[in-house]
């Protein structure tokens, strides 16, 4: 057999081949490759879409932790100024507990020293009189003569002024 037979190129069948070549590609082009390409496509813009609202979350995400921080720290500027009103009224409360304690500390004291007063004077009254008939007595027995009431009274207060200006 002759190599040259075999290597013939057969113009109908090169046509028919060819023919038959692109019928195959229009089909695969229509039927295949469109499809897939219309998959793809949508593909990215399932993905596109999926990138822009991870974008769009991220971005509420981190406006949300701004917000979130700013009231942090507002909450912490609160909570401090509070803590100071409160250390200012406990130290004023206290203020006032004490200035009220000292004021009914004087205020006890001087009735006590007034009370005191008064109970000396009432003391010194029973003793002035005590003393008056102890003297009265005791200068009627020894004297056997009986004084003048008015007598009686200014011997009593001459004594016990004597006996206040020694104390």
């Amino acid at each position: 057999m002759d190599t040259q037979a075999l290597v013939t190129i057969v113009p109908s069948t090169f046509i028919l081949t060819i023919l038959n070549l692109f019928i195959q590609m229009f089909l695969m082009k229509k039927f295949l490759f469109k499809p897939i390409r219309r998959v793809l496509e949508e593909r990215q813009k399932r993905a596109d879409q999926n990138i822009r609202a991870a974008e769009q979350e991220k971005a509420e995400a981190e406006a949300v932790k701004a917000e979130y921080t700013k009231n942090m720290a507002q909450a912490r500027e609160e909570a401090a100024g509070i803590l100071e009103r409160a250390k200012q009224d406990a130290s004023q409360q206290a203020d006032e507990l004490l200035q009220s304690a000292r004021n009914e500390a004087q205020a006890l004291k001087a009735k006590a020293e007034s009370d005191i007063r008064q109970e000396k004077k009432r003391a010194l009254n029973e003793a002035k009189d005590e003393i008056g008939g102890l003297a009265m007595d005791i200068a009627g027995r020894v004297v056997e003569r009986e004084i003048h009431e008015a007598d009686h009274r200014a011997l009593i207060d001459d004594f016990l002024q004597k006996v206040e200006d020694a104390s």
